[in-house]
């Protein structure tokens, strides 16, 4: 494994926050892949644009093959999915959009990292990660006083 993640939905406002707060506190290279739909904007990464730390790939997270190839390209130590559709009013109207990208597009994800994750070595599994960040949108509300766990 390289020094290198894979950030997806990282053009996005709480993924651009991760991704700018990650470079300020690591030397390790983040690939950020993200579709740019109504939530990706490359303004959120402005201050990025001459950080050669920082690669930009405009992409889906539904597509398995660039999944795959990301992942044989830059070998990352772990991926950090921001990539949803969220915005309740959207899932009203364009029901679709959110079955693609919030269960089929995971799905890929994950299948293509458990993919790449079977060919690490032993310690390489070992340290790698797959953090899943998403909104009340996709776990659900919590409840007054519930525990998060």
């Amino acid at each position: 494994m390289k020094n290198s993640i894979l950030v997806t939905g990282g053009a996005g406002f709480i993924g651009a926050n991760f991704v700018i707060d990650w470079l300020a506190q690591s030397d390790a290279t983040v690939i950020n892949l993200d579709c740019l739909t109504y939530a990706g904007n490359m303004e959120n990464l402005a201050s990025l644009s001459n950080d050669a730390r920082h690669i930009f790939v405009k992409g889906s997270i539904t597509d398995s093959a660039l999944l795959q190839e990301l992942l044989a390209t830059h070998q990352p130590c772990a991926v950090v999915n921001f990539a949803a559709e969220s915005h309740v009013d959207r899932s009203i109207h364009s029901p679709e959009d959110f079955i693609q990208t919030n269960i089929v597009g995971t799905f890929r994800l994950l299948e293509c990292a458990r993919q790449y994750w079977l060919g690490l070595a032993d310690d390489d599994k070992a340290a790698f990660r797959f953090l899943h960040v998403s909104t009340d949108e996709v776990y659900g509300s919590l409840k007054k006083r519930r525990p998060c766990l």
